[in-house]
């Protein structure tokens, strides 16, 4: 990686400002799901053990605004506190005297974890003032939030043109590692497997894809507008009609470059969401009042011989509403395909990492992104605001 880490930088004595991504699903007023509180700790760690003390950054939810004690970091503190086996103070801001106060009092060895930046508007805007203010809290920045680096934030962006050095976290050098592998040097043939609801939410991503994959595999609803391109009646499937074109572009592009595009021929239809069972028919087949919801047994074996023929494997979305039992068995296939493969294999987003750990596999899964839309992002080509602001290493 071309970036500086954090392995690099003299940590002993130093403040470091560390921006995560701590961004957990809170119930009851706690944490109940710590991924992204878990995956942050070895950095931490790391930062702490070298004889730095930590100014503990990330946002959470979307507040309106202002402060709002819904949002507050406080049971995301106590549960860091628990993780990281050490006292996690909570700042009563992110900016302001008396968090700077707290911030130039930490000792070596000592975390202190600011409030939610959204509680600042100023944070989403990237507005320079504020990242200067945040700035003032440490010697040096470490960003180690993958999953907002596709954001342009006060916190990511602009902060790092007061705050030098800017390294990566041991998450984020992870995170590019893996991603970069796919990118840059993939062992092939290289398959990427989409699903989900929506074209519109992957056009850029397909475009992309096309001209490096080996072959690309599409399932769920997105599906059903390739399908209609080709000119099936899909029946009351999800489809996008301002899509169409786009599709049938793609197909010809992926033809003409020699690439296997691979189409659901079978699927599991039912009147709607709330029908507790479905049946299998052709894509040719489907009635006119039901609709195509998860892929079919003949699908899922097509699908999944393509995904054991490869060496590098990216998945990205459900292949059906797998949320519903009637609708979750193609999905899981693949989740139990892509662990039986004996290539490499990255998935991203939260129905996908959800759907590995409804199959039991995610322990076979050769990297799972803690990254959504900054996982789509760099599959696309984007160049990603937080990595770019990283410094270059020399």
């Amino acid at each position: 990686m071309s970036k500086l880490t954090i392995e690099r930088l003299p940590l002993s004595g130093k403040r470091v400002f560390v921006r995560a991504d701590l961004n957990a699903p809170l119930e009851g007023g706690q944490v109940s799901d710590d991924t992204r509180l878990a995956a942050v700790i070895p950095t931490l760690r790391h930062a702490l053990d070298a004889g730095a003390s930590v100014v503990l950054a990330s946002h959470l939810g979307r507040p309106k605004g202002g402060p709002d004690p819904k949002y507050s970091l406080k049971p995301v503190a106590e549960r860091l506190a628990v993780l990281l086996q050490r006292p996690v103070p909570l700042a009563p801001d992110c900016v302001g005297p008396a968090t700077l106060a707290q911030a130039q009092a930490l000792e070596p060895g000592h975390v202190l974890l600011l409030e939610n930046l959204r509680f600042h508007p100023e944070e989403e805007k990237n507005d320079d003032g504020f990242a200067r203010q945040l700035a003032q809290l440490a010697d040096c920045y470490v960003n180690d939030a993958f999953a907002a680096a596709h954001r342009a934030h006060a916190s990511i962006a602009a902060i790092t043109r007061h705050l030098q050095p800017a390294a990566a976290g041991l998450l984020m050098q992870r995170e590019l590692a893996a991603l970069g592998r796919i990118l840059e040097s993939p062992e092939r043939p290289l398959v990427a497997l989409l699903g989900g609801a929506k074209v519109s939410d992957k056009v850029a991503l397909v475009e992309h894809l096309i001209g490096r994959v080996d072959a690309l595999v599409i399932g769920g609803g997105m599906a059903f507008t390739f399908l209609r391109a080709l000119g099936h009646s899909i029946g009351r499937s999800l489809v996008e009609p301002e899509r169409i074109d786009t599709a049938r572009a793609a197909l010809e592009a992926a033809r003409r470059r020699g690439v296997q595009l691979s189409l659901p021929v079978d699927a599991v239809v039912a009147d709607g969401l709330d029908s507790d069972l479905g049946r299998t028919v052709g894509v040719r087949e489907i009635p006119d009042a039901q609709m195509g919801l998860d892929i079919g047994p003949r699908t899922t074996e097509r699908f999944a011989a393509v995904l054991k023929s490869a060496r590098t494997i990216v998945w990205n979305g459900p292949m059906g509403v797998f949320e519903k039992r009637p609708f979750a068995t193609g999905t899981l296939a693949m989740a139990h395909a892509v662990a039986e493969a004996p290539g490499f294999s990255v998935i991203g987003g939260g129905d996908t990492i959800a759907a590995v750990n409804m199959a039991g596999v995610a322990d076979r899964i050769g990297y799972i992104s803690t990254a959504g839309g900054a996982f789509l992002e760099f599959l696309e080509g984007r160049t990603l605001p937080g990595v770019e602001a990283l410094t270059e290493a020399r």
